[in-house]
């Protein structure tokens, strides 16, 4: 299938999402009847909230503009104006405002009862990615969640903390440095794998992270899927075009169909409940239809000329008058009002889960 064809196909014929919070007091029952405790959060920029303030690395948010909206307008690291998609997550399940980045030094042990993330902005599935940028890789976000492990249990014994965990859920989100900041920029693995290769690669490195998850005590998983990689603002303007660049979004969709394709195929041997957010359907229709979400512009961010900036280039430019007519914060990242109606589908769609 052409990339051109799978904007149109999805654009057409979705299933309309409707702009709508999901019935949090619905939710919040199911949590209870479900014994969720905790969110513990792996992958990229989309889900950390800071963990790369403590690293040597250029992949951080943890200045003006970035945190505009967010409490006490604070820059905390989250790459985007206000919360992030994980944060709203929890506190739509285990009524926590935030979840905090488990590299922060000011955290105390009580600060991780109800969860943490692990994650690293520029990090991927391909431990190259996450190099590329002096980044945490995947393997050592979970090496950390092992001393994770360790607080709990000093805090509430190792029953009750493995009891905790395992009633948790797991959240998973990156995979898109692996195509825009490895694949289609960095001449090393093209040189070795062909897209479909790579691809391949990425889904087999994911699951077998996964595997040492559920060794570790996962037992409930979200794996979000890619965003449309090609209507990112920086994307469209490294490939010169106002349009989304065909061949960054079929690379995102036949990624997300492996990834889901090889979900289906082990659901019954990896032991625990996992779902899969589908990330391109929503964002295309949001695209596709700004005005039934309140947008107004969709092809550039909100820093800065909106075409380039991101992460350090952001840093002290100006804004947008109105975030809420924005899609994208900065030219690779969402907006919160983006990360909502991400998050009310991804509401509804665990809701189902746990029901």
């Amino acid at each position: 299938m052409k990339a051109a064809s799978i904007m149109v196909i999805l654009s057409l014929a979705l299933t309309p999402f409707v702009v709508q919070a999901y019935d949090l007091k619905k939710l919040r029952q199911l949590a209870a009847e479900n014994n969720v405790t905790c969110m513990l959060v792996f992958g990229d920029s989309s889900v950390d909230p800071g963990n790369n303030n403590y690293l040597a690395t250029d992949s951080k948010g943890n200045f003006p503009p970035y945190g505009e909206d967010f409490l006490n307008h604070q820059a905390t690291g989250r790459l985007s104006n206000g919360k992030l998609a994980s944060d709203l997550i929890a506190e739509a399940f285990v009524y926590k405002a935030i979840i905090p980045g488990f590299l922060d030094p000011t955290l105390k042990k009580e600060d991780l009862v109800h969860g943490a993330s692990f994650a690293s902005a520029s990090s991927g599935y391909d431990d190259l990615t996450a190099n590329l940028s002096n980044v945490l890789t995947l393997p050592r976000q979970l090496k950390y969640f092992q001393h994770y492990k360790i607080h709990l249990r000093q805090l509430m014994g190792v029953e009750e903390a493995d009891k905790r965990i395992s009633n948790g859920i797991f959240l998973l989100s990156m995979g898109s440095n692996d195509f825009v900041q490895n694949y289609f920029l960095e001449p090393i693995r093209p040189q070795q794998y062909t897209l479909d290769e790579y691809q391949n690669l990425l889904v087999n490195n994911m699951f077998k992270h996964i595997k040492v998850m559920h060794r570790l005590g996962a037992r409930r998983l979200v794996v979000v899927g890619l965003p449309p990689l090609g209507c990112l603002p920086l994307i469209r303007t490294i490939k010169g075009t106002t349009n989304c660049a065909d061949s960054y979004n079929e690379a995102a969709f036949s990624f997300n169909s492996k990834v889901k394709a090889k979900l289906e195929a082990n659901k019954a041997s990896l032991g625990m409940k996992v779902m899969f957010l589908d990330t391109f359907s929503i964002m295309v229709d949001a695209i596709s239809n700004p005005q039934k979400y309140g947008f107004t512009e969709t092809g550039k961010g909100c820093c800065g000329t909106g075409t380039i900036e991101y992460a350090d280039t952001c840093k002290g430019q100006p804004t947008c008058p109105d975030r809420s007519k924005y899609i994208f914060w900065d030219a690779v990242h969402p907006t919160e009002k983006t990360y909502k109606i991400l998050v009310d589908e991804a509401l509804e769609t665990i809701g189902l889960y746990l029901g």
